[in-house]
């Protein structure tokens, strides 16, 4: 601290002395030129330096104002991105919204004979050995067991459980699922069934030794069995299976519904 202090000191008596000489060599005539000099050269890298200091402080005074402009831009800038994204989300609400109802409007029109009530898919179960969807109408809106469900390609199933508020659907690829059925061409009866292995197809059965079925025929309900009425279309014929003996020969109906992005159905209330 001793020495601290004796250095501030000489630095004070040295700084004193230059000042001194400056003024010294200021007030003297041309003669003393050389010491003019002598003294401009010591003294001008000190006020250069000093010069420079300043202007260095000066620079970071700027520096950290922009800095907090800066900062004051970025907040700005994060809250106008989170009014968009909010805005954008708002958007993308109304468009689904317009997509569900355009769904429905042209389920009503394509379904325009039956008397139907909309409702949407609020859970689905498509795994192997069950192959059914809940939907968020129920009793309180009229929905009743028994009554055939449909979607914008075909049949769906029909509802085998019903809440105040929402019912379960039986899916037509339900391996549970029997639908009595009858084919384009030849107007036959067979009965298609889910299978256990796969979510998109439907095994039909019982196709009488005579019936003439082939591959891409459309398989529709025949209005048989007292729960779907006829005509509703179910898909086509994707294979036709052989087998040594007629009786056992049976195809592969590819359904007509995408289960996995059905959203939008119609409840059919009357047939």
């Amino acid at each position: 601290m001793y020495r601290n202090k004796k250095a501030g000191v000489i630095g004070v008596i040295i700084t004193i002395i230059i000042l001194v000489l400056i003024v010294i060599f200021s007030n003297g005539d041309s003669d003393n030129s050389f010491f003019e000099n002598a003294a401009s050269n010591l003294v001008m890298p000190i006020q250069n330096g000093l010069t420079y200091l300043k202007n260095k402080i000066g620079g970071n005074h700027t520096f950290f104002t922009d800095i907090n402009h800066l900062k004051e831009e970025n907040k700005k800038l994060k809250e106008a991105n989170s009014e968009l994204e909010q805005s954008l989300r708002e958007l993308e609400n109304i468009k689904t919204q317009n997509e569900t109802l355009k769904e429905y409007l042209n389920l009503t029109e394509k379904y325009g004979e039956y008397k139907t009530i909309p409702g949407y898919v609020i859970n689905k179960d498509i795994s192997n050995y069950s192959k059914t969807i809940i939907i968020n109408i129920g009793k309180n809106d009229g929905v009743e067991e028994n009554m055939t469900v449909i979607g914008d390609k075909g049949l769906v199933g029909h509802v085998i459980s019903v809440t105040n508020s929402t019912a379960k659907v039986q899916t037509i690829i339900d391996t549970a699922s029997s639908v009595s059925c009858s084919m384009s061409t030849t107007k036959d009866s067979i009965v298609c069934k889910g299978t256990l292995d796969d979510k998109s197809s439907l095994k039909a059965m019982y196709i009488p030794t005579d019936a003439n079925i082939i591959q891409g025929d459309s398989i529709e309900t025949s209005g048989l069995g007292g729960i779907y009425p006829k005509g509703i279309y179910i898909g086509a014929v994707k294979k036709v299976i052989n087998t040594q003996n007629m009786t056992d020969r049976y195809a592969i109906v590819e359904a007509a519904i995408d289960f996995d992005k059905l959203d939008t159905v119609l409840v059919i209330t009357n047939k």
